[in-house]
C-alpha cells in the first residue's frame, strides 16, 4: 500500500485519489509514513511492561485474570482481554497450580 502510493506521489499525482483507490484513508497514510506509534501501541508497550512485572513477582504462575486484578488494584485500567493478547505476544502464560481442596466427595448408598 505505502510504496503504491509514495510512487504516486513521487510521480506527480494526486494522494488523495491513490488512498480513494486503495479504501484507505489519507490521515493513515501520512500516520504510517512518519513511523511514529499510535497512541494504542505506546499504552501496550507501557502495559505490557507492567504485566512482565507481575508475571515475574508471581514466579511465571499467574495468568491473564489474575494479572489483571492485580494491574486493577494498581490502578492500570485496561481489559482482560487486553491483557491476554499482550501476554500472547510476549509469550507469557501461567501454570496450572495444584488444587488447592480435594473435589466434592461422592455420596454412597
Amino acid at each position: 500500500m505505502d510504496p503504491f502510493i509514495e510512487a504516486e506521489k513521487i510521480a506527480g499525482h494526486n494522494v488523495k485519489r491513490a488512498c480513494e483507490l486503495l479504501k484507505v484513508s489519507r490521515t493513515t497514510y501520512y500516520a504510517r509514513r512518519n513511523g511514529l506509534p499510535g497512541p494504542r501501541a505506546v499504552r501496550d508497550a507501557e502495559l505490557t511492561e507492567q504485566i512482565t512485572a507481575v508475571h515475574q513477582r508471581s514466579r511465571g504462575t499467574y495468568g491473564a485474570p489474575h494479572i489483571h486484578v492485580v494491574l486493577q488494584r494498581e490502578g492500570a485500567g485496561c481489559g482482560r482481554r487486553r491483557v491476554a493478547r499482550l501476554m500472547r505476544q510476549d509469550s507469557l502464560a501461567g501454570t496450572a497450580g495444584a488444587a488447592t481442596a480435594p473435589p466434592f466427595p461422592t455420596r454412597t448408598r
